[in-house]
């Protein structure tokens, strides 16, 4: 939920960490802090508000020396949005300072306890308990820091991800994971700590990622000193080597990261099936499933958990997997999947979705699923996350960096591997024919052509936002494997329009919805050739004679739905199944005109952050 970015070594701290924070500000921007050590004091400056208003602050207020620094990004849990609760936060001693992603969940018997034994606190916020209990520990046990940081960290219950420091000791910071994401730099040197590799990719390409339950102590001019936090174990660092470059993380001359990211799909779909399809040789090759091909094709049923757009990426997977490989699929929220007892087999294979690779609820569902005996399959896009080393094996997106809050090329790319993974079972499960076989893996070749194609409607899809950049409902409808999509274009002017939407099966419609339909209500239908085509079309007659608004996206040459439809925009033809790939693109085109029109902040939409490392 929040950015973590932390230096030391022999460079200036200050502009690495608020450039660092700044590419962060998608974990969380409701409050921003720093803190530079210059040797023998620290300076301190947070504010609620955006890194550009810490930014400010910062260099009128503050002395910005210093070759070590943390800094962060928030995104409230404990306490509102505000200077005092902002990070980083002192120990009453002062001698302490901590940053800190994740949710202490006994943090209130933890505060009792210290207000008894004399603590007193400025915040609201379960990190200052951390860092008091931190430098109790210390004092009553008479250990270093990092002996310190293990214990505390055994006393207490839920998610963190912390940087801490001694001004005491000014050639080291204390670091430690559990649920929520760290990785370590490794400079010349010197170290950063951040959430994710982004805020030092120009200075190193290595990286270490701390695994759950794992603490390390960073020392100038020493190796990485890695320990497990349960039982002191020594564990050993695994470098990576960053694949990110700078580019992908800067907005490349758009206005805006989301609509950056949306132009990004027709290059981030080829990317994730380079090397993997080869159509003219009638093959799809992905070691994951390669490896453990007889885990799906012997499995009961396939199990998809996931949050929010990965979600509505299952359900689309859902209808493939069913239609082309036979094989039955339940796609389940993730958040609910572990509360409701589910009845799980050693003959079941769970396929987890993230984009982070971080999403707490998902992770939940991985443990339960593995614990059950099942086959865990990830889908996710970032390299060495959490849910790539929790699985038995995956596959990874290649969207590249995803920066703006509200996923679009993740959709996009996630649905692309599923299918992939549909159709390597359906040939050799001999559940499609070799035709049709051909024919979905040239189809699937061509999209990346015609997801350009889709973009071109941009023009069409900013005239119809200005029409209704002003309603404060929209009903969603779709068919079949369009359904999902209907989902998915709802929850997007959701997030970041603010404008209360529905999505719907459109055969539904008449079983409730219906009765909001007025000449108010602007109605978005996807009504392709492929599939149903029939029954939307007389769904777009019932919303009509009703006066309802009609937004219809239909296939190129349609002619029927233009004659009913009050604006059209225009998809290239493909397999049904394929279809989700272009009906989503101008859905996606459609939030961002009018969250732009509304003056909404589009990739910082409020309340929301992009990797959900809580629950």
């Amino acid at each position: 939920m929040c950015g973590i970015v932390g230096y030391i070594g022999h460079r200036d701290a200050y502009p690495i960490i608020i450039k660092g924070l700044q590419r962060l500000e998608y974990r969380g921007y409701d409050s921003a802090g720093i803190v530079l050590f210059d040797g023998e004091n620290t300076s301190l400056s947070k504010t609620k508000g955006k890194v550009e208003d810490l930014k400010h602050k910062t260099e009128t207020s503050i002395s910005t020396a210093g070759k070590l620094g943390l800094g962060h990004t928030r995104w409230a849990t404990h306490g509102v949005p505000n200077d005092v609760n902002s990070h980083p936060h002192y120990s009453n001693s002062g001698d302490l300072v901590i940053i800190h992603n994740g949710i202490i969940e006994n943090y209130e018997s933890i505060k009792t306890a210290l207000i008894k034994r004399g603590y007193s606190f400025q915040s609201d916020t379960d990190t200052e308990v951390l860092v008091n209990l931190i430098e109790e520990v210390k004092k009553k046990e008479g250990v270093k820091l990092g002996k310190a940081v293990q214990i505390a960290l055994n006393q207490v219950v839920g998610a963190y991800a912390i940087a801490v420091f001694d001004k005491n000791k000014p050639d080291e910071i204390v670091v430690a994971k559990l649920g929520s994401p760290l990785a370590i730099g490794i400079g010349e040197n010197e170290y950063f700590i951040a959430s994710d590799a982004s805020p030092f990719i120009e200075f190193t390409n290595n990286a270490v990622y701390l695994e759950d339950e794992e603490m390390a102590i960073v020392r100038i001019g020493k190796e990485i000193k890695l320990r497990k936090i349960k039982d002191d174990a020594i564990a050993y660092p695994n470098i990576h080597e960053l694949q990110m470059n700078l580019e992908e993380i800067e907005k490349g001359g758009y206005e805006h990261f989301m609509l950056k990211e949306i132009y990004e799909q027709p290059r981030a779909i080829l990317d994730t099936y380079r090397g993997r399809l080869l159509a003219d040789k009638g093959l799809i090759k992905m070691a994951g499933i390669d490896q453990n091909l007889e885990k799906f094709l012997n499995a009961n049923r396939i199990i998809i958990v996931a949050c929010g757009t990965s979600w509505h990426a299952g359900l689309v997977a859902e209808y493939i997997f069913e239609d082309l490989a036979r094989i039955p699929v339940e796609v389940e929220y993730a958040s609910e999947f572990r509360y409701r007892n589910p009845v799980i087999s050693e003959n079941d294979v769970l396929i987890a979705i993230s984009q982070s690779g971080e999403t707490a609820d998902t992770l939940a569902a991985i443990k339960l699923a593995k614990e059950k005996g099942a086959f865990v399959f990830g889908v996710c896009n970032v390299v060495g996350s959490s849910i790539a080393r929790e699985t038995h094996a995956g596959a990874y997106t290649h969207a590249g960096p995803e920066i703006g809050v509200a996923s679009t090329k993740a959709f996009t790319t996630q649905i692309t591997v599923l299918t992939l993974i549909a159709l390597k079972l359906a040939q050799e499960k001999g559940t499609l024919s070799q035709s049709k076989y051909h024919e979905y893996l040239a189809e699937l070749e061509s999209i990346p052509a015609k997801v350009e194609r889709t973009l071109e409607s941009n023009a069409i899809v900013e005239q119809i936002s200005e029409i209704y950049q002003g309603s404060t409902n929209c009903l969603y409808l779709g068919r079949g494997y369009n359904f999902p999509v209907a989902l998915e274009g709802a929850l997007k002017l959701k997030e970041i329009s603010y404008i209360h939407a529905e999505g719907y099966p459109a055969a539904e419609m008449k079983h409730g919805p219906i009765a909001l339909i007025d000449e108010q209500m602007p109605v978005i239908v996807i009504a392709t050739k492929k599939g149903h085509y029939e029954k939307v079309v007389s769904n777009i007659q019932e919303i009509k004679s009703r006066n309802g608004r009609i937004i219809a996206i239909v296939t190129e040459g349609d002619k029927t739905v233009k004659e009913l439809a009050d604006h059209v925009v225009e998809v290239p033809e493909t397999s049904e199944g394929l279809s989700p790939l272009l009906t989503t693109i101008p859905l996606q085109l459609l939030s961002y005109h009018i969250a732009v029109m509304r003056g909404c902040n589009v990739d910082q939409p409020r309340n929301l952050a992009k990797s959900v490392t809580v629950e």
